[in-house]
């Protein structure tokens, strides 16, 4: 995915669901900090956006999304990118992560504005998740040194999560220090 793209998704997100603020919480929040041209292949070879909203409790926006312009949709078929609609939950992060998004927004995406995760934040969440993909990209932005190690271990003793898992997560960090 590109900016552009990310742009229009954005866009589309944001007239679909009559909200200008559009949380991005998958991969591609990336896209906010760097330029695709800075970003490893690992980082920006997604076709999804994952997108959220703050004020929807049962999940009626983002269906609405992941329905219009989602996985297998007409606007998926016609642009070979997609938005999937999810939950603020989907993703465990850090304390204090709303107020390090970064705000993305361009005349391409209005009426949308995305606010995405916080690159540290981004790596943290899907360090926790821990697939094969996630694992990559993580992997991928620490070899660009695009996030720090030790802002992550701050951020992953954060996590309201079973103090196993934080220990994991800081152990594959400790790994690609080394």
């Amino acid at each position: 995915m590109n900016r552009e793209q990310l742009a229009h998704l954005l866009r589309a997100a944001s007239q679909i669901a009559g909200e200008s603020d559009v949380v991005v919480i998958g991969s591609q929040a990336i896209l906010a900090s760097y330029d695709e041209t800075e970003l490893p292949d690992e980082a920006i070879g997604s076709i999804e956006l994952d997108v959220t909203f703050f004020d929807d409790p049962d999940a009626a926006k983002s269906d609405l999304v992941d329905g219009a312009i989602g996985e297998l949709s007409s606007f998926h078929e016609t642009n070979q990118y997609y938005a999937q609609g999810v939950s603020i939950s989907t993703a465990t992060l850090p304390a204090g992560w709303e107020q390090r998004l970064v705000r993305f927004e361009n005349q391409s995406s209005k009426p949308g504005r995305g606010l995405c995760l916080e690159p540290h934040d981004l790596v943290v969440s899907k360090l926790v998740a821990h697939r094969d993909k996630d694992l990559a990209f993580a992997a991928a932005l620490l070899r660009r040194r695009l996030v720090d190690p030790g802002v992550l271990v701050e951020r992953i003793r954060t996590l309201p999560i079973d103090p196993a898992r934080i220990e994991m997560v800081v152990g594959w960090l400790e790994a690609r220090r080394r």
